[in-house]
């Protein structure tokens, strides 16, 4: 089980997210390219990971006993950027070379450029086959790491996802968790106006997975889902983290439109404006 999440624990991690967004924007801001709406919204999600969840050593990022994260919507990288960065994997400073030549920070990650990246991206879907690989491989070799892989709902349209998850639940990966992203939007769209994703629980179930649902913004509940989880020994077990895309920032929150492009230096300002009140708010609940 997981340490308890005590509200010292919850408020900083909660004040972690709102910090971990605010340079989310500057970051966005300074590459002049890369997505918004999905990192934006994964934020808490992230933060709980990289601040509470895993088992890591940010100063040994290749350390055999880790907990794998793969992230198979790559194109979300910028939020797992940004984290690693504050979690001290690499200088804050370096956020600025994003999706610049030579840059370790490419718009995909690159597994073999940046130390405790798992996997590169590119073609959406494919994450979970390699977290899945990796499960089945920690289970030969009678490991005790866990493997964790975030995915996209809109992700779901693509094949290979059901591939992956058919053959996770036949051989029952129970050191296999994923989150899915339920956010509701895609690059051109309303998921369910796209390709309807829905009953997606009861497809999970239909292929012996163990399903929770959980708001991904509220940490506390998040870690529960976790924790939850890591008590399953006979099927893998899915988290459906439902979400809202471009959390905290007003102007971008539920808009598909924001999916794929970075906010203008008068975005940006307006966006940070926002977070920092936001982040005065949270100080506030917590005293």
């Amino acid at each position: 089980m997981l340490e308890p999440l005590h509200e010292k624990k919850l408020k900083f991690l909660e004040e972690k997210a709102n910090e971990i967004r605010e340079t989310l924007i500057e970051t966005l801001l300074e590459a002049g390219s890369g997505h918004s709406a999905g990192p934006l919204g994964m934020a808490d999600i992230f933060t709980a990971f990289y601040f509470h969840i895993l088992n890591h050593n940010p100063k040994h990022p290749e350390w055999p006993e880790r907990d794998r994260l793969v992230l198979s919507n790559g194109h979300i990288c910028p939020i797992r950027y940004v984290t690693m960065a504050h979690a001290g994997y690499f200088p804050i400073q370096e956020l600025k070379t994003l999706r610049k030549i030579n840059s370790r920070l490419q718009g995909h990650p690159h597994r073999a450029a940046l130390p405790g990246m798992e996997t590169t991206s590119g073609p959406l879907g494919s994450g979970l086959s390699q977290a899945v690989g990796m499960a089945l491989a920690g289970r030969m070799d009678k490991k005790k790491y866990r493997v964790y892989c975030l995915t996209s709902d809109g992700e779901h349209d693509a094949g290979n996802t059901w591939e992956a998850i058919m053959f996770a639940g036949k051989n029952k990966l129970s050191n296999l968790t994923v989150v899915v992203d339920r956010n509701n939007i895609q690059i051109d769209g309303f998921t369910e106006g796209i390709m309807p994703l829905e009953p997606l629980a009861d497809k999970y179930r239909a292929f012996n997975w163990h399903v929770l649902e959980a708001d991904g913004h509220n940490i506390e509940q998040f870690v529960d889902a976790v924790n939850e989880a890591r008590a399953i020994y006979e099927k893998p077990t899915v988290i459906i983290a439902h979400t809202i895309p471009g959390k905290g920032v007003s102007f971008m929150e539920n808009d598909f439109n924001w999916h794929g492009k970075p906010p203008n230096k008068e975005e940006a300002a307006k966006a940070l404006a926002e977070l920092r009140t936001l982040g005065g708010q949270i100080k506030s609940e917590h005293e």
